[in-house]
């Protein structure tokens, strides 16, 4: 396994095999999440597969995400099959997931990256004010953790914000430090202490002789080790299946006539058709009910990995969600992030799972409204000028600030939306509504801290979600089908709204992390009405 890409959610069947990098096409192991979980599975009682080599470098995901990929390779080892780590260099991420190993190597001058978490935000104050563009912010008076809004007008995180990332990051950081500590036997406070001085990083030999690793080897002379270990002579190569490769021909792991529904909702939440990496709410709407109108499908699990985004688009969805659970089990399954409008389309379900390093909450809503005026005035030399038939035929131009009429009544519809997102919560999830409040304003969550207050029922992976809801719908066995179905190759390479899907896959693989600060740009064109949406980014 090499998991070096954004992994999403479920494979895409377009992409044949093959990531564009912009300039030519290189052939690429791009498996989801779905088929990585399902290849790991079905691998455990496979006589066709000795065990797992994984080959890390950096991996494309987030904590909660390779959570669960860590817990499929536990699981895995109860098979009595093998599994072996190696890496040139081991990113914090690819290091905690090869913690689970039997046996972990690395290059003779190679590098451990522990170096503990962070999280950033681009803050966009002085880019504004030196264009003379004003971002009117309108949002609840109490959402004092929604810090969705904070780069427009801070060009540093709000005590508040600081607070709560600072809450997250420690539950986390202290989920990744206790998993590695059992896995290798490693005291916690030498983890830190190694985090803190960076000596992993320099010193290869350190992280031997604390048991880091198993040894310090080249590739060929693992290559070699692991011939031995399958009692393989030096004339017969190892055979090396991909994940890709091995979902085509796996054992099947489902079968039956009745089926369990997946509704994948994976992005940011926008209004309309979404794309494979945004949730339209027409689209996913349309996703939900046709798993509710199926037949065949007994129960559904809705697999949400979003930071939110459209509030109007989540009560679209959730509204269907609502509709298919009065009909049929509907079970959540969070991935790395159902927060804000991710937990507004969550909460009519009848059951949510999280990991324990899902980022979830988030409860609060806001506003954005550009005023031009001082760009185009002073900037450009723009000046305009109108006639309009009644008071607030204006209303919504970015050319001028808007009246305090019209600020008055952008306050009341977020307030008032903040209202329906709590006394939704509130009723769906059986709590007070005034508890509700104070968990909420904007306020994000871990799996772990979301489960103590009621906002989660339990903590465990799709996997799980699977099983529960097989066991609410009487189902002893049953078959998989996805939801939305993907479309074919060829009708997607002409549809001209694939071009941005194409130029964003072209743009990560270039870009890498790096690519999150283009996408905290891109959120400005994408804040249009209220939005319900936490914006954060770790660094792990």
């Amino acid at each position: 396994m090499t998991l070096d890409y954004e992994i999403p959610e479920r494979s895409n069947s377009n992409d044949l095999g093959f990531i564009f990098t912009g300039s030519s096409f290189k052939v690429s192991d791009n498996a989801g999440m779905n088929d990585i979980i399902n290849n790991i599975k079905a691998a455990a009682t496979d006589s066709n597969i000795s065990g797992i080599f994984l080959e890390l470098s950096t991996i494309g995901t987030s904590s909660a995400n390779i959570e669960e990929i860590r817990n499929a390779l536990s699981e895995f080892k109860k098979s009595g099959k093998f599994i072996v780590s190696y890496a040139e260099t081991y990113s914090q991420s690819a290091y905690y997931l090869a913690s689970v190993s039997d046996e972990i190597y690395m290059f003779p001058d190679g590098i451990i990256d522990i170096h503990g978490m962070a999280s950033q935000n681009m803050f966009y104050k002085h880019l504004l004010d030196k264009l003379d563009i004003e971002m009117q912010i309108i949002r609840p008076e109490n959402n004092k953790f929604k810090s969705a809004v904070e780069p427009y007008f801070l060009d540093k995180m709000s005590d508040a914000n600081r607070e709560q990332n600072m809450v997250l990051l420690e539950s986390i950081w202290n989920k990744i430090c206790n998993d590695i500590s059992v896995s290798r036997g490693i005291d916690v406070e030498l983890i830190n202490q190694m985090a803190d001085d960076l000596t992993l990083m320099f010193e290869p030999e350190t992280a031997l002789k604390n048991n880091f690793i198993d040894g310090l080897m080249y590739r060929d002379e693992l290559i070699a080790k692991l011939q031995q270990n399958l009692n393989l002579n030096n004339n017969k190569k190892l055979n090396l299946i991909k994940n890709t490769q091995y979902a085509k021909v796996r054992p099947e792991l489902y079968s039956g006539e009745d089926k369990i529904g997946i509704v994948y909702a994976e992005g940011q939440i926008i209004d309309g058709e979404g794309d494979d990496t945004t949730i339209g709410g027409e689209s996913l709407s349309k996703a939900i009910r046709a798993a509710r109108n199926d037949k065949k499908v007994k129960a559904i699990v809705m697999r949400v990995n979003s930071p939110g985004g459209s509030a109007m688009a989540s009560e679209v969805i959730r509204r269907e969600v609502e509709l298919a659970a009065k009909e049929k089990p509907v079970i959540v399954s969070m991935g790395n992030y159902a927060a804000s409008g991710g937990y507004w389309i969550s909460s009519s379900s009848d059951y949510i799972f999280a990991d324990p390093n899902t980022l979830t909450g988030s409860i609060g809503v806001f506003g954005t409204v550009p005023n031009l005026k001082g760009f185009m005035n002073d900037k450009l030399g723009l000046t305009f000028d109108e006639v309009k038939t009644n008071e607030n035929s204006d209303f919504g131009s970015l050319t001028k600030p808007l009246s305090p009429y019209q600020l008055k009544m952008m306050q009341k519809h977020v307030t008032e939306t903040y209202d329906d997102f709590i006394t939704l919560v509130s009723e769906t999830r059986n709590l007070r509504k005034t508890f509700v409040d104070s968990i909420g304003q904007g306020r994000v969550w871990s799996g772990s801290d979301a489960i103590k207050i009621g906002l989660v029922d339990e903590l465990g992976g799709i996997e799980q979600a699977i099983a529960f809801a097989a066991e609410k719908a009487g189902l002893e066995s049953y078959s998989i089908k996805e939801f939305p179905k993907q479309e074919d190759i060829f009708e997607s390479l002409l549809k001209t709204e694939k071009q941005e899907y194409y130029t964003k896959t072209i743009l990560k693989n270039k870009l890498g992390d790096k690519v999150h600060y283009l996408e905290a740009l891109e959120r400005l064109n994408q804040t249009e009405g209220v939005q319900a949406l936490m914006p954060l980014y770790f660094y792990n």
